[in-house]
């Protein structure tokens, strides 16, 4: 693939993502917190800092990965990277192959630490890239993590997708050891199981980003660029953003759960957090908002969805994201049948 196609391919996703709405029927409604009348605390006290084994949050939002590698997903890191600094965001940034293989296309990424010298940012890449490409990804953005998406629903339906996983576990193993930040390996919309997370803390992986069925819609996009778009009967595949937080009940005092996949409300971002998320991502709202309404628009935006977390962490008496994880939940007959069936132990204490 020419260096012109993979650019025109960045702009593809970015526009067909922009169009996509969220599922209409969400996993996020068939979970519900029980009401308690009275609170014992107060919007001030409550505390939205995220610590995890290698760094703190100062917000358990992140503006997940979603682009870069052609001049206008250039302009959208810029724009997106503005954002993340002026509200403390941290940043994930899209797949950095193509600043690997041309470095013309680095400053579509480097953009966003130039921007944001301060900031938290995820630099990412691929699970098959070779490992000293994913040492130059992290220097590349002096980035405080590597997310490495695995993603092969959307690469078996892309046309020039890739058909080779084998040895994708062995290449993460690797990855983890050769790069001196923390790796968080990241699904792309199509959710995690419990047997995944296994087989990943056992080759040292320490985060997992679990990015769920629901919201950005790979199969979807990629069918979209298929000469008869004939797979579109893969659009439902994977687990929901929920589903996946349930699988992942038993690791979460072992590995760093991130949640994303359709979240579209801050009270979407609160439950994740009550199922053992440590931090949410979104991309589409903020990539919608900052192209369709700019920068101080999502700038507030970012900081009204804040202030309604912690409105609802009052409703809860949840003073922080640990005191969240304790509260009463009920989830309906049919995520009661995925626990049955999948053989989880959702006890809260």
């Amino acid at each position: 693939m020419s260096d012109f196609q993979r650019e025109q391919r960045k702009n593809e996703h970015v526009e067909i993502a922009m169009a996509q709405q969220d599922a209409a029927l969400s996993d996020f409604d068939k979970v519900r917190f029980v009401h308690h009348s009275i609170p014992n605390i107060d919007v001030d006290d409550v505390d939205l800092t995220t610590r995890t084994s290698h760094f703190d949050l100062k917000y358990p939002v992140y503006i997940n990965a979603m682009t870069g590698g052609s001049e206008w997903t250039k302009q959208i890191n810029e724009k997106l990277a503005i954002v993340a600094r002026e509200t403390g965001l941290a940043m994930a940034v899209g797949s950095t192959h193509a600043a690997l293989r041309n470095p013309k296309m680095a400053e579509s990424f480097t953009i966003v630490r130039e921007t944001n010298p301060d900031g938290i940012i995820f630099s990412n890449v691929g699970a098959d890239v070779p490992v000293d490409k994913a040492v130059k990804a992290v220097e590349l953005l002096d980035a405080q993590a590597l997310q490495i998406h695995v993603n092969s629903p959307q690469e078996l339906v892309m046309p020039e997708g890739n058909r080779e996983f084998a040895n994708w576990m062995e290449n993460i193993e690797a990855i983890v050891k050769a790069v001196d930040v923390p790796v968080i390996v990241k699904e792309v919309g199509f959710g995690m199981s419990k047997e995944t997370y296994k087989s990943l803390l056992n080759v040292g992986v320490a985060y997992v980003d679990v990015s769920g069925r629901g919201g950005t819609n790979f199969v979807d996009i990629e069918n979209e660029r298929r000469l008869n778009k004939d797979m579109d009967y893969l659009s439902n595949w994977g687990q929901s953003t929920v589903e996946s937080l349930l699988e992942s009940t038993d690791y979460q005092d072992k590995l760093n759960v991130f949640a994303s996949g359709g979240l579209r409300t801050p009270l979407d971002a609160v439950k994740c957090l009550a199922l053992g998320a440590k931090a949410v991502g979104m991309s589409r709202p903020f990539l919608n908002q900052v192209e369709q309404s700019g920068i101080t628009q999502t700038i507030e935006y970012v900081e009204s969805f804040l202030d309604h977390m912690k409105k609802i962490m009052t409703m809860l008496d949840a003073k922080n994201i640990d005191e969240l994880t304790h509260k009463d939940m009920i989830f309906s007959q049919d995520l009661l049948s995925w626990i049955d069936q999948r053989g989880l132990d959702i006890h809260r204490g």
